[in-house]
């Protein structure tokens, strides 16, 4: 089979592990970066060229499309999809996991349980969107935000306020969410593959540090999650239709709150911590599922 990674930097862990098992089980796994890529939309013949050679011979891809290239990269995901060819995730499904207010929108509606969060349009009063979430200490999130970037503990009133008016000033779109204390620094990452939790770690922040992720220096340990947690990050992918994502929850006095959903997880430190070859898990997927 021919297998396409669209990647930017074939040199990325993840990129990486995904090439070694297709190799492992006689694949052809080539990276491609998707900005280099043209899209040719003709009647009945969609293509890509990419530098001196057309995609026409690819049997399917494992998108790798960082947030910055979102708009790009799933136009090229959407191009394959046009082609016939298997994904792991589809376009609409990266696009739908990349817009947070979206994404918390569906899954609010299809009962899954999360921090309470407010979204308002610049409002100026601050206050009122404060108490909308029980007070301080407040968690504000930028909507673009990844890996812990623009995301702020707001500890006390006045704080909130600050943010919420310098991010209004700057025209910034951002959630407001209640603050779980009980959570100590700490969240779960979930990964699913096929539908099914095939890993899971729980991260903890490093002292002093409320956000979790390992590229802010946080640590990670495997972890067996319960029925409750089971179910939620099943559930929250199937929702946004990811059959391959990562699924961040809290570990809350009233059950596991999703945090967020990524169409995109690292492999790197789900792999180290829990020993399980999430890699091959997602070749073995495009086994299962290519026609």
């Amino acid at each position: 089979m021919n297998i396409v990674i669209l990647s930017r930097n074939a040199y990325l862990y993840s990129t990486r592990r995904l090439i070694q098992e297709g190799k492992k089980r006689n694949h052809r796994v080539e990276v491609i970066d998707p900005l280099k890529c043209d899209l040719i939309i003709e009647k009945e013949k969609p293509t890509i060229y990419y530098e001196d050679r057309y995609l026409d011979y690819v049997d399917a891809i494992i998108p790798r499309i960082g947030a910055s290239v979102t708009f790009f990269g799933c136009a090229v995901v959407r191009q394959f999809e046009m082609m016939n060819v298997f994904t792991t995730v589809t376009s609409d499904a990266i696009i739908r996991s990349r817009d947070k207010l979206r994404s918390f929108q569906r899954l609010s509606k299809a009962g899954i349980g999360m921090p309470k969060t407010v979204f308002t349009n610049y409002s100026r009063d601050v206050v009122e969107v404060i108490e909308h979430v029980g007070g301080t200490p407040v968690v504000i999130k930028l909507l673009e935000g990844t890996q812990g970037l623009g995301v702020v503990l707001a500890e006390t009133k006045n704080a909130a306020e600050s943010v919420l008016e310098a991010f209004n000033g700057l025209q910034a779109r951002v959630i407001v969410q209640e603050y779980i204390k009980e959570a100590k620094g700490s969240d779960i990452r979930a990964l699913i593959v096929d539908g099914q939790v095939v890993g899971a770690i729980k991260r903890q922040g490093r002292e002093g540090e409320f956000r979790s992720n390992l590229h802010r220096g946080g640590s990670a340990n495997i972890i067996k999650l319960d029925e409750s947690e089971l179910k939620l990050a099943m559930k929250a992918a199937r929702v946004l239709k990811l059959p391959v994502c990562g699924v961040d929850m809290l570990q809350s006095d009233r059950g596991p709150l999703l945090m967020e959903v990524n169409s995109t997880p690292g492999l790197e430190g789900i792999e180290s911590a829990s020993e399980n070859n999430i890699a091959k898990a997602i070749i073995t997927f495009i086994e299962r599922n290519h026609k």
